[in-house]
């Protein structure tokens, strides 16, 4: 007679309201190595929850697939797919855990095989930053390359997640991080508008690659202007010709620097009056703009505008009926 405590497969397969069983938990938390043969079953361990998740994918998240019986660690058993279209495979390159499963069973098909979203296990490893466990065979340009249903490559998600740095640095070539996506948007876009231009080569970062317009005509020198990453572009390469590049509203990343605070970013010899005068297609300029956000401390003194008094500001703001930033 079994046991008492020691559960069996009907109390490890029941499932609570969601679909899930005690069986997913204990291959999440890495319990499996004390349950019966019984339990530890292929029909069992490839139960689905209602989000259509096995107890192998929480093997998966949890890095504890060396618990798996390795007869269960099948190709059919790993493919099997939750309601988004992840598999086995997927989940473990998201967590880490891809070195558990047997090397015979990761061919190049299987590593390349998208989700829905046409991620492949790389564009997993790149969201969740766990390039550095990709085995190296398989951290290529080409693999790199790959697209996901919006175009994206892997390196404009490593990018935008911030794992730039998990890329082999020779694999951030120019032309790989030019690539586009479907919107327009190149790796410097991704990397600018997220905050992690820091991770782009900065050999990379000239007037070529931070001028490239995506299809609404937004620079990843906007981008970096407007999420406060001027201070990564080299010295140098942060020319008056680059910061007064225009996008389709007529703004200069000036403009995108001044809405949001970031003119600190620009050395005051680059902010000069004409600069400073430049007008979007709205007839804003980039001090005008300062100022009505409550950055014009930002502005070298000597090219802030002259105080008024009381009656002309009135007279400014009753007149003024132009569109904001």
């Amino acid at each position: 007679m079994a046991d008492s405590a020691t559960p069996s497969a009907a109390d490890m397969t029941a499932r609570n309201a969601a679909g899930h069983t005690r069986l997913h938990l204990a291959a999440k938390r890495g319990e499996l190595r004390g349950l019966p043969p019984e339990v530890l079953t292929a029909k069992h361990l490839t139960l689905k929850n209602d989000a259509g998740y096995t107890p192998l994918h929480h093997a998966a998240i949890g890095g504890h697939l060396d618990q798996i019986p390795p007869e269960v660690l099948t190709v059919e058993n790993l493919l099997i797919r939750s309601n988004a279209g992840y598999n086995v495979f997927h989940t473990a390159a998201a967590h880490g855990s891809l070195g558990q499963i047997p090397a015979g069973l990761l061919t190049p098909d299987i590593f390349n095989n998208p989700n829905d979203l046409g991620d492949t296990l790389l564009h997993e490893a790149a969201e969740h930053g766990t390039i550095d466990q990709i085995p190296a065979e398989f951290l290529t340009a080409k693999n790199l390359a790959l697209t996901n249903v919006t175009g994206e490559t892997v390196l404009h998600v490593a990018a935008f997640n911030g794992h730039l740095d998990q890329v082999p640095a020779e694999l951030l070539t120019g032309p790989a991080l030019r690539a586009l996506t479907s919107a327009g948007d190149t790796v410097f876009h991704s990397a600018a508008i997220s905050g992690h231009l820091g991770q782009i080569p900065p050999a990379l970062l000239v007037f070529e690659n931070l001028s490239i317009p995506s299809k609404a005509g937004f620079t990843p020198i906007h981008a970096a202007a407007e999420a406060g990453q001027l201070g990564k572009i080299p010295a140098d390469r942060l020319t008056g010709e680059l910061l007064m590049t225009r996008n389709d509203n007529g703004d200069t990343p000036l403009h995108a620097a001044a809405f949001e605070g970031h003119l600190d970013q620009v050395p005051s010899a680059l902010l000069t009056r004409e600069r400073l005068a430049a007008r979007n297609y709205d007839g804003i300029s980039v001090i005008g703009l300062a100022a009505e956000r409550g950055f014009l401390s930002q502005i070298p003194e000597a090219a802030r505008p002259k105080s008024h008094g009381p009656v002309f500001r009135l007279l400014r703001k009753l007149s003024s009926t132009r569109s904001p930033f």
